[in-house]
């Protein structure tokens, strides 16, 4: 099953204490279609200038990304600069050129307004909600948002959130949408305003999912190298969504799987800059994690002599 993503794509400039790279190759639609892309069909919509390298649309293509909703605008391309230090889970935003994104109306083709899935990425919630007008009854649409737009169109936010099935955010943002600084009473409030799940994105610590009836946690792999972290909750939601997408099921139990699948790819993707890590992954490497991620929170019942 296809899934249509619209969201980013963008050229980043990245200092960690691990290195520093110049204009790369980022935004959130790029790492969620590469991600993605290791499970089933990815149906790209996103915005470039024309100063966008031709070599980004070639990696692209060589991931079998459909580009079709890809536009080439003249002007130049969105670019992000930013640093991190030891705490790799804050970003520090040291500039931000929205160029050719700053006017950006997503323009779905025809040829993917049937798409089974649907992921809106971080962007204006005004546009999330138009582009569910351009779709042909989803099977399942997920919804990622950021600060910028919990400060600035909150109530934009909620009438996108009344559409979608799962949303998908980070921990700070979820506690800050809520205005509840409790977790689970913050995902529970957020539930009231329309998604039937959330998933929250806890960075090193994991990540956990939210439903009505349920409550789902994770850990993080514990890695050995981590490189940048730029563009790892999306790589998280291209893999969930990706492995869902290609079972076809949103049940429970599969949801709990691409939870996890999602895990796995953040985890290769911080490994190193850019999409440098998923561009030479293998899926082998992806199952041979995942099993590990099993093991990592697995435990047997207590002992039948335990007192209680």
């Amino acid at each position: 099953m296809s899934i249509v993503v619209v969201g980013s794509v963008a050229l980043d400039s990245v200092k960690t204490p691990f290195g520093e790279v110049q204009e790369v190759l980022g935004g959130s639609a790029t790492y969620f279609s590469v991600s993605a892309s290791f499970f089933t069909d990815v149906k790209l919509v996103a915005v470039v200038g024309e100063d966008f390298p031709e070599t980004h649309i070639k990696l692209l293509e060589s991931r079998s990304i459909d580009l079709s909703g890809l536009q080439k605008r003249p002007g130049k391309t969105f670019r992000w600069k930013g640093k991190y230090g030891y705490d790799l889970n804050e970003a520090i935003t040291l500039d931000t050129k929205l160029n050719v994104f700053e006017n950006f109306t997503p323009v779905i083709p025809d040829s993917y307004r049937n798409a089974e899935y649907v992921f809106l990425a971080n962007i204006d919630p005004d546009l999330q909600s138009k582009v569910l007008k351009s779709v042909e009854k989803p099977k399942l649409i997920a919804l990622d948002t950021m600060n910028f737009w919990i400060e600035g169109k909150p109530n934009e936010l909620k009438k996108a959130m009344a559409n979608i099935d799962i949303l998908i955010i980070n921990d700070g943002e979820t506690r800050e949408f809520a205005k509840e600084p409790n977790i689970v009473r913050a995902a529970q409030k957020i539930l009231k305003y329309g998604p039937k799940m959330i998933i929250v994105k806890r960075g090193e610590y994991g990540a956990m999912m939210f439903s009505d009836n349920s409550v789902f946690a994770t850990p993080a792999y514990p890695l050995h190298t981590i490189n940048d972290p730029t563009g790892a909750g999306d790589t998280f939601a291209g893999g969930f969504m990706g492995y869902i997408a290609s079972i076809d099921r949103f049940d429970e139990p599969a949801i709990r799987q691409g939870i996890i699948f999602g895990s796995v790819m953040a985890s290769f993707a911080v490994e190193d800059f850019s999409l440098n890590r998923l561009m030479r992954l293998e899926k082998d490497e992806i199952r041979k994690r995942f099993k590990e991620f099993k093991k990592l929170s697995h435990f047997d019942d207590f002992h039948e002599t335990f007192g209680i």
